[in-house]
Parts: structure tokens; sequence; C-alpha cells
């Protein structure tokens, strides 16, 4: 069982525009959630904190069902890193049991993410994310979603 993943991708632009795609609501809607899925909530109070409201939305093919997730804020050194502790929700907010929306028994409450921006010129970052928690039978997926999500940053940043 993973009790980690972990993705990184170099970006061809500045660290301040790498930034951005987890502080602007509009560039999180852009990326948040694997490939053919769409993220049509992106409610961001990014502050040491602050608690953002994510969604991401099967395609109709797949079910077409909206998941919510709750990002809370423990920690930002701007430019550097970003920690939250992300969970699933309600689509208040509301921190939500992962097996009443039907995940499997195994699947994390709580999952710590820490994800840090490394300038490796003026015009190319390298950014890591690391989520933390007991995966369990999803692992795999949560890796593979998290790798996805990744690439359509990719997508977003040209």
């Amino acid at each position: 069982m993973a009790k980690q993943i972990k993705v990184s991708r170099v970006f061809n632009a500045p660290v301040e525009l790498v930034w951005k795609i987890w502080t602007d609501p509009e560039l999180v809607k852009r990326w948040w959630g694997p490939k053919h899925f769409i993220s049509p909530v992106a409610n961001i109070d990014f502050r040491v904190g602050g608690k953002s409201l994510v969604s991401m939305k099967a395609p109709k093919e797949m079910g077409g069902q909206e998941f919510y997730s709750i990002w809370e804020y423990v920690k930002i050194l701007p430019l550097n890193t970003i920690e939250f502790i992300q969970n699933l929700a309600d689509k208040a907010g509301n921190k939500t049991d992962p097996k009443k929306l039907g995940m499997p028994a195994d699947f994390p409450l709580d999952i710590r993410t820490i994800v840090t921006f490394k300038a490796l010129s003026e015009t190319q970052t390298e950014m890591t994310v690391t989520e933390y928690a007991e995966f369990g039978s999803m692992g795999n997926f949560a890796q593979i979603g998290l790798e996805q999500s990744m690439d359509k940053m990719l997508e977003v940043l040209g």
C-alpha cells in the first residue's frame, strides 16, 4: 500500500506563473482532475488556515458524477512551497467520509499534500507534488490521476 505518491514536471514557464496555477481559480479549473474530467468549481481561499473547494466531474460516458475536495492550507512559502490537507467533501465544502461517497473502505480521509517549486532558470520551473496517505486499493489510481492532472498543467502553461 502506497504511503506517498510523488510526481514532478518541468514547465517552460517562470516560477511565478507555475505558482499561479494553484492560486488562480480559472487556471485551477483547467487542470484539476484526471484526463477527460472537467473542474466546474474552484473556490480558492489561498492563505494559511484558508480552505479551497474544488470539484472534478466525470464525462457522461463515465457516469457524469461530480466529486468535491477541500484543500486546507497549512503552510505557504511564496514561490517555494504550498502545503495543504486534502479531503473529500460535499458540494458545500464539508469534509465527508470517503465511504459515504462510494469510495473503498481503505480510501484515506486526510491526504497531506506538499507542492514545491524550483526555478531552474528565468523561464523554466520544476514543480513536485507529493501526497502522503495510506492510499490502499486506490494507490495506483491516485498516482495516475496526479500524473494526468500535472500533464494538464503542462498543457495550460503551453
